[in-house]
């Protein structure tokens, strides 16, 4: 049992270091999480809801990393201006 569960954690380190630098994007250069982004934008700035920095969150949380970061890619390829936005749960 014990080694099933040092693989499993192996196996969760990736999926870990992606979170750490989603979170680290949120905290400084995200127009809708940062440190700056309420003095340039108050309304907030994505048209998506939960924005795409949270949705890759949720996703790879939910899905693993590679189901995951496809689902972000496509959230984040569906980010454009002729999109409409709105509500996307994962």
């Amino acid at each position: 049992m014990k080694r099933y569960e040092k693989a499993k954690k192996i196996i969760l380190w990736p999926r870990v270091a992606v979170i750490f630098f989603i979170l680290l994007y949120q905290r400084l250069f995200s127009p809708d999480h940062s440190f700056w982004a309420k003095h340039f934008f108050p309304q907030g700035y994505c048209k998506f809801k939960p924005t795409c920095s949270e949705y890759g969150q949720q996703a790879i949380k939910k899905y693993g990393l590679m189901k995951g970061g496809v689902k972000t890619s496509w959230r984040i390829l569906r980010c454009n201006p002729w999109s409409k936005g709105g509500e996307d749960a994962v």
